[in-house]
């Protein structure tokens, strides 16, 4: 499986530190199996991310495209909006189940803002900006994320093949 990992941050574009986010994504995308055929930085800037998922998902035709940063309250954090933007169909639950997963972790769950959904065959994910947060939501999501890929693929889910219901 194609992916590609976009970090969203202005400072991290201007070169002020390091992507430790945008590792933690790789890492997580590599326990998936996936081929990562991609990785950016760019600034919180909404028409540069709504160009950036349309590539990786248009151009690139990645089945997970993983996003970092940009999910929270501030006036630049305009992650979800264009993420909305390029989507055919929202996935919900991914998003629930990514602040349900912060929740033990943090007081600040319910101000995340992730979204994720459908673009074509490519699953779009907002993962949230910090690389602890990432790592807790990562193995919230990791078992269904391949079930979802299966099914965007138009394949048999891993669960037909091993004779699981539901």
């Amino acid at each position: 499986m194609r992916a590609a990992i976009v970090t969203v941050s202005s400072s991290k574009a201007a070169g002020a530190g390091e992507d430790r986010s945008g590792g933690r994504l790789l890492e997580l995308a590599e326990r998936l199996g996936a081929q990562i055929v991609g990785r950016e930085v760019i600034a919180d800037d909404r028409s540069a991310i709504e160009r950036s998922l349309r590539h990786w998902a248009d151009v690139e035709r990645c089945a997970l495209v993983m996003t970092t940063g940009g999910t929270g309250l501030s006036p630049s954090d305009l992650t979800p909006e264009a993420t909305r933007a390029v989507i055919d169909r929202e996935a919900p639950g991914i998003a629930e189940a990514m602040r349900a997963a912060s929740r033990p972790h943090t007081p600040y769950w319910m101000l995340s803002r992730a979204l994720a959904g459908a673009r074509g065959a490519t699953l779009i994910i907002n993962f949230p900006g910090s690389p602890a947060s990432i790592e807790q939501v990562g193995e919230a999501l990791q078992e269904a994320l391949p079930h979802a890929l299966a099914l965007l693929a138009g394949g048999t889910p891993p669960h037909v093949r091993d004779g699981r219901d539901g």
